[in-house]
């Protein structure tokens, strides 16, 4: 089973940072992926010759994984996910054009004002970024 992400984020190009939503469970967990293109707006200018994806849109990236989580879940309908904060961010190896980045993020606390989820970011089984993500919760 595989979703388009915009079923429930209002994100779009060029910042939609997921390709395909692969499993959820509303309120709970998302996985999903995203292969940037060699084209993708970033790699121009980071870094030219030598392009890597950066570390903060593999951040958001898990974000919005997370936010397919969120919104997925009736309790937050017409309401928006929006950034509280960033803990424990680690990026274990650089991501580069044509990767298949596998996205998962496990909400670890939900509540009507906010909650904090937890991503992973992988490609080909191998971790190469995580972090713990706050967010609040607010009228979209």
């Amino acid at each position: 089973m595989s979703f388009d992400p915009t079923t429930w984020l209002p994100h779009r190009a060029p910042f939609l940072l997921l390709d395909t939503v692969t499993d959820y469970e509303p309120g709970k967990r998302a996985t999903a992926t995203w292969q940037p293109g060699d084209d993708a707006w970033f790699f121009a200018g980071h870094f030219p010759g030598r392009p890597v994806v950066p570390g903060v849109l593999l951040v958001e990236s898990m974000a919005q994984c997370g936010a397919v989580a969120v919104l997925a879940d009736e309790r937050y309908a017409g309401k928006l996910p929006l950034f509280g904060g960033v803990e424990r961010a680690r990026f274990r190896r650089q991501v580069v054009p044509g990767d298949l980045i596998t996205l998962t993020c496990e909400m670890t606390q939900l509540s009507a004002r906010g909650g904090k989820g937890s991503g992973v970011a992988t490609v080909g089984g191998v971790v190469v970024a995580e972090a713990d993500l706050l967010f609040v919760v607010v009228d979209a």
